[in-house]
């Protein structure tokens, strides 16, 4: 983003959540791939992850999970349209494909996997079990806007708001009576409830 862009490499909190993957070949080859419009797959994951992880900071989730997962969750060496899939498209299959090569990098926790494999959210139908897939999910979308739009953290972060009330709070009540669910729910409307006191 262009106030932010590489800003993720001064940031040695960040930094440190990261060291042990990102110098990986698995994941400094994603910078041969052109990504969205003018960048690299590999920028894009920078971003997506620093940017998640600035978000759960702020919300106080856990920030370790969106800034590893992040990072690992566009890891496929193809470009779309180039591979096809028996059952489904890229949008469904590729977070099961940067599943598999992320366990190939490093352990990953549960959480990070969910990122991982549900990062396309909306585009697929898999709900996410945890609240920081949520970010994942909103900042992989708002990140590949980044052509069209140059958008700021202060926007992003309004804009990240308006996208758990209006969809991921409907949507978990929508799943039922689910304990898990319900505990998520409450989760994310006091968080959000806590941003609003502050601001």
């Amino acid at each position: 983003m262009k106030e932010q862009s590489r800003t993720w490499e001064k940031d040695t909190a960040y930094l440190n959540e990261i060291s042990d993957i990102q110098d990986h070949p698995f994941v400094e080859s994603l910078a041969i791939f052109k990504q969205h419009v003018n960048g690299n797959r590999l920028t894009h994951s920078y971003l997506v992850s620093y940017y998640s992880y600035r978000l759960a900071r702020k919300l106080g989730w856990n920030a370790r999970a969106c800034a590893r997962a992040g990072l690992l969750h566009d890891l496929f060496y193809y470009y779309p349209g180039d591979v096809s899939f028996s059952n489904g498209g890229h949008l469904r299959n590729h977070p099961k494909i940067a599943l598999i090569n992320a366990r190939l990098v490093t352990d990953l926790t549960p959480v990070e996997e969910d990122i991982i494999l549900k990062h396309m959210w909306l585009a697929t139908t898999a709900l996410p079990k945890y609240k920081e897939s949520y970010i994942v999910t909103f900042v992989d979308k708002y990140v590949a806007m980044y052509d069209f739009i140059q958008p700021s953290y202060a926007k992003m972060m309004a804009a990240f708001k308006i996208f758990l009330k209006r969809l991921v709070l409907p949507a978990l009540k929508l799943a039922g009576t689910k304990k898990s669910s319900e505990k998520l729910r409450l989760e994310i409307e006091n968080s959000l409830q806590e941003l609003d006191n502050n601001e």
